[in-house]
């Protein structure tokens, strides 16, 4: 019986004409490809592809088996769609990995309404910076992804899978109440709080774009521990909006800095359609994401 990976793998040759770039189509590494091609040659006995030149083309044989190849797969894609519909969302599992703040906000909310709609899904959902949120996303440990990215600062690496963003948070300058000034200028001189390493990469950014340096004192992850040290006197900050959505300290001042803000995205591996299970959590994650 032919294999169907091996199939699936002459007809990414078929399309997109070599092996390297049906390497890439298919998230391969390319020895692996050709590997296939060959056993799937082994198994057929039938020379299905040629050198042309640097690359290679498909031979007579290997063009015919390909176009079946091609309904082949097109007919399990529509079982396996047809299923789906058979089955619906009465089982299954869907695993998150979410940093704190938004975890401290909106997942909350769209996961109650996930399990309200479907309570016989098993939702999972971790704690995670964005690195590790890509780590665990591509290694199949979670099927989404939530992650933030500063428009001036370093980008996720999101090469190999699918996104969108959720919503555009604004940046907040927070002061001591009686500490004036609401730009982050006006306090070059006094100390700063930094927040995780990208969080602290874009305060230098920002800072820099104003023409200094700020004099970091301290370090945390945490928002809540940020807000007390601001609260004491001991310096100034910034913070996103879901991070004072998730804890406010009355003790403190916040200003809105002007300028684009934190952009929120939701990461899903593989070509679509999704599955039912992951679709219906990025739609409820849309939803409350978008809710003020």
């Amino acid at each position: 019986m032919l294999d169907v990976t091996r199939l699936r793998v002459l007809v990414a040759v078929a399309r997109h004409g070599s092996v390297t770039a049906a390497a890439q189509a298919l998230h391969y590494a390319q020895p692996s490809v050709s590997h296939h091609l060959a056993r799937l040659e082994a198994e057929t006995g039938s020379r299905l592809v040629q050198r042309a030149g640097r690359g290679i083309r498909l031979t007579e044989a290997g063009r015919v088996l390909a176009d079946r190849a091609e309904e082949i797969l097109g007919r399990l894609a529509a079982a396996e769609d047809e299923l789906a519909e058979h089955t619906g969302l009465r089982a299954g599992r869907v695993r998150l990995a979410a940093f704190p703040s938004a975890l401290g906000t909106f997942v909350p909310a769209a996961a109650a309404g996930f399990l309200t709609a479907y309570p016989s899904i098993d939702l999972r959902f971790a704690e995670a910076e964005p690195p590790a949120a890509m780590r665990a996303l591509r290694s199949g440990a979670v099927e989404v992804a939530l992650l933030f990215a500063h428009p001036g600062g370093p980008q996720p690496d999101l090469a190999g899978v699918r996104h969108e963003m959720l919503t555009d948070e604004p940046m907040h300058l927070v002061t001591p109440p009686d500490w004036p000034g609401g730009s982050l200028r006006d306090h070059r001189d006094r100390p700063w709080i930094g927040g995780c390493e990208r969080c602290r990469d874009e305060l230098v950014r920002a800072c820099a774009a104003e023409g200094f340096t700020p004099d970091i004192r301290f370090t945390t992850d945490d928002y809540v521990a940020v807000q007390s040290l601001v609260a004491a006197g001991l310096g100034v900050t910034t913070l996103p909006a879901l991070a004072l959505a998730a804890h406010r300290d009355d003790r403190v001042r916040t200003v809105r800095l002007p300028g684009p803000g934190r952009r929120i995205l939701a990461a899903v591996h593989g070509e679509p359609p999704d599955p039912p299970a992951t679709a219906a959590l990025l739609e409820h994650l849309r939803r409350a994401a978008a809710t003020p």
